[in-house]
């Protein structure tokens, strides 16, 4: 596509986004790379509307690849789409800010929270920001923090204090209550504070309304929390409502998530039996979805290079994104 149109490039996306929800990134991964390198190289600077949509696929890709645990191809394509997304005239796009907050969250997915933190407080010193976009940014501090064991710091009680605004971008209509129990689950979690971290995480699974598929992932951690507490009783129901999500699920990175709780449950002296016949039905399960294997040193992607280099300097866009029901 020499002479593609920012219009052809937005239909691109659009079909990559349907694949993804679909399929999963394990079986859109390949389309995405090949949707980036049949648009060719960046547009000019001077063209914001092809530019916009150049940043937005990387974004998708990167998004994608992600997902599939294919983290220095990932990392790669984040930092091409914040090169798109901020090398113009006239200021950043608007996707820029939901390039920051997944990147953030790979940089803390990969186990470095000081990277991830670094990114978000970034974006956090900008003035004026949209409720749920500071609310997004605080959640990755929040993971980050935790992390580093800075467990006062890790969780905040007022991020949606306040309903949606008209300058919330549409990309981050899925922070909502469930989003932040979830998180805050998963940060208790990491401090050790695992009866904080079964109830928040419960809320997050079971709470009213709907919700983005990739929650499955809240409940893969919730049984492997109850595991670890060997509180059997709540462990059994967790583990026993993974099996048949399984086939539906398309995230590697929440396949491995229930590959972990699996493995706490069969490796646990105390876990009865009926609860290890469980796990390892589990497994076996994802074995034939043909799981990636756990990833490697090798295979978890560069560090981010430092955000003052990866975003531009006074960048101070909050932006507005469609939603898509993939991002976290």
């Amino acid at each position: 596509m020499p002479d593609w149109s920012a219009a052809e490039a937005a239909a691109l996306t659009r079909r990559l986004i349907d694949l993804d929800v679909a399929e999963g990134a394990l079986r859109s991964a390949g389309p995405a790379l090949d949707a980036v390198r049949g648009l060719g190289p960046r547009p000019p600077s001077r063209d914001r509307a092809r530019r916009a949509a150049y940043a937005e696929l990387l974004q998708v890709a990167a998004w994608i690849t992600f997902d599939a645990e294919r983290h220095h191809t990932s990392q790669r394509l984040h930092l091409r789409a914040l090169e798109a997304a901020g090398g113009g005239p006239d200021g950043p796009l608007p996707v820029e800010p939901l390039i920051l907050a997944v990147l953030s969250m790979q940089e803390e997915h990969l186990g470095r929270p000081d990277r991830s933190l670094r990114i978000a407080s970034a974006v956090l010193a900008r003035p004026d920001l949209p409720g749920r976009v500071a609310a997004v940014f605080h959640v990755r501090a929040g993971r980050a923090f935790a992390r580093l064991g800075r467990g006062p710091q890790a969780t905040r009680s007022d991020l949606l204090a306040d309903p949606p605004g008209r300058r919330d971008p549409a990309w981050a209509w899925w922070m909502d209550g469930r989003e932040l129990d979830g998180h805050r689950g998963l940060a208790a979690a990491a401090l050790g504070r695992r009866d904080r971290a079964a109830e928040l995480l419960h809320r997050a699974v079971h709470g009213a309304g709907g919700g983005p598929a990739y929650r499955v992932l809240f409940a893969a951690e919730l049984a492997r929390v109850l595991a670890e507490a060997a509180d059997w009783r709540e462990a059994d129901r967790a583990l026993a409502a993974l099996p048949d999500t399984v086939a539906t699920v398309g995230s590697v990175r929440a396949l491995r998530a229930m590959a972990r709780a699996a493995r706490v449950v069969r490796q646990s002296p105390s876990a009865p039996r009926r609860h290890r016949t469980t796990a390892r039905d589990l497994t076996a399960l994802l074995h034939a979805a043909r799981t990636a294997p756990e990833p490697t040193a090798e295979a978890a992607g560069r560090p981010a290079r430092d955000i003052r280099r990866a975003a531009p300097a006074g960048n101070r866009s909050s932006g507005v994104r469609r939603g898509d029901g993939r991002r976290r």
